[in-house]
């Protein structure tokens, strides 16, 4: 699955990457570093990060439908 970036989205997360070697590792991370890093981010850890949403997504709409099970009426 290609995950494929709003050319905005991508601009702000690059910066974002850049902002973040500076002041948590003090170095500079150029455009080129940053794209990179990001593309590595959204193809290797991308995934494991988006299977926790749909485990997670899976387990809370469960729940719920073993909620809406409990507002059966009882029959006579």
């Amino acid at each position: 699955m290609e995950i494929d970036l709003e050319k905005d989205v991508r601009k702000i997360l690059t910066e974002d990457l850049k902002r973040y070697f500076s002041n948590e590792r003090d170095e500079d991370l150029g455009d080129l570093g940053a794209e990179i890093l990001l593309d590595y981010i959204i193809n290797h850890i991308g995934p494991y990060l988006y299977n926790k949403g749909v485990e997670d997504s899976y387990t809370y709409m469960n729940e719920r439908v073993e909620d809406l099970l409990g507002l059966e009426k009882r029959l006579r």
